[in-house]
């Protein structure tokens, strides 16, 4: 029971990172790919920090019984800068939720030719659903979306390894660029800082240890994983950077008959990471306000419905790194503590 409850734990660690950015490319492209083999390295490290401080964060709210992240980050920060943390994080998360809902609307625009607001709207009804469902809603989405992720990443890389520049297009790039290493840690600490809000109840819903600690390991190195199979498949991209969805292009150079699982699985990776977000906001917003689950989600996503209207590629290229560079302080101090 442990091992399955590890797992849970690790697809639902894996589930709240991947989303709309992730899916499409765009936000490896952004982090890690532009970089070429430094990119390569760039995930190694966020890796490490994937896995290490995620299992740290989890066995420090069961350390604490910390039912949100609002109680961890008194614990990090002290009681006269938590607040304000809490408050950046409270943004932060919103402004994910958005791109994430903007990103649903651009996948039903772009690849089933539909209004975007049918995207959205569909994805902020099927959310509130799952949040009414509760923590078994978040595991089963996230059980469902996470295998099926792994495994369509690792069939685009093998489709991409039989490309005649594989190699050469991997190592091309191997000169040292401090930008390939910042980013790289920009890119762990804004999606650990993120992830805390599901993590930290999540945790201390196991209140097991071993078990805590083997989901942080088994999370961290799936997400290495498919960062790594990603990177390899987007690298063969020429000018990958000027694609909103790169990963959508690789599909329809390497395999078209995979390309509406491609949609599936993008839209499972968008959904999991809504959940996630809302999940952790709900709670949030609970210890502050005595409304019901469903007002909260109601009022939670009406405000990123509207944030949500503006262009996906321009707000994942605003917010992200954005977001990446003030999370480092997050990171910069859970390291001291």
């Amino acid at each position: 029971m442990s091992w399955k409850k590890s797992f849970q734990l690790a697809f639902i660690y894996v589930g709240t990172i991947v989303g709309a950015g992730f899916a499409t490319g765009k936000e490896i492209v952004e982090f890690f790919s532009q970089y070429g083999f430094m990119g390569l390295i760039g995930i190694c490290i966020s890796g490490l920090c994937f896995t290490g401080f995620g299992v740290k964060i989890m066995l420090l709210a069961i350390e604490l019984e910390a039912r949100s992240f609002q109680q961890l980050n008194v614990h990090i920060f002290g009681t006269y800068f938590a607040p304000v943390v809490n408050f950046i994080m409270f943004i932060m998360l919103i402004g994910v939720t958005s791109v994430m809902l903007s990103g649903a609307g651009s996948l039903f625009q772009e690849q089933l030719h539909l209004p975007k607001m049918v995207g959205i709207l569909i994805t902020v009804i099927l959310t509130l659903i799952v949040l009414l469902i509760g923590t078994r809603g978040l595991v089963w989405v996230n059980t469902v979306v996470v295998p099926v992720l792994i495994s369509f990443s690792f069939i685009l890389a093998y489709f991409a390894f039989h490309l005649p520049v594989f190699m050469e297009n991997i190592v091309k790039g191997f000169h040292f660029k401090w930008e390939a290493i910042i980013d790289s840690f920009a890119y762990a600490a804004f999606n650990i800082s993120l992830a805390t809000a599901v993590l930290v109840p999540a945790a201390t819903d196991i209140g097991d240890r071993k078990t805590v600690k083997r989901g942080g390991v088994i999370g961290g190195l799936a997400l290495t994983l498919i960062l790594i199979s990603n990177h390899v498949t987007l690298v063969q991209l020429p000018s990958l950077t000027q694609f909103q969805i790169p990963m959508a292009v690789m599909v329809n150079t390497l395999t078209t008959s995979l390309h509406f699982l491609f949609i599936i699985v993008i839209y499972g990776e968008i959904f999991s990471s809504v959940i996630g977000n809302l999940y952790g906001l709900e709670r949030f917003v609970k210890r502050k306000i005595p409304w019901n689950t469903l007002t909260i989600g109601i009022a939670i996503l009406s405000f990123a419905f509207v944030i949500s209207m503006v262009d996906y590629g321009t707000l994942l290229s605003f917010l992200y790194p954005l977001f990446g560079y003030i999370s480092l302080v997050f990171l910069l101090l859970l390291i001291i503590r």
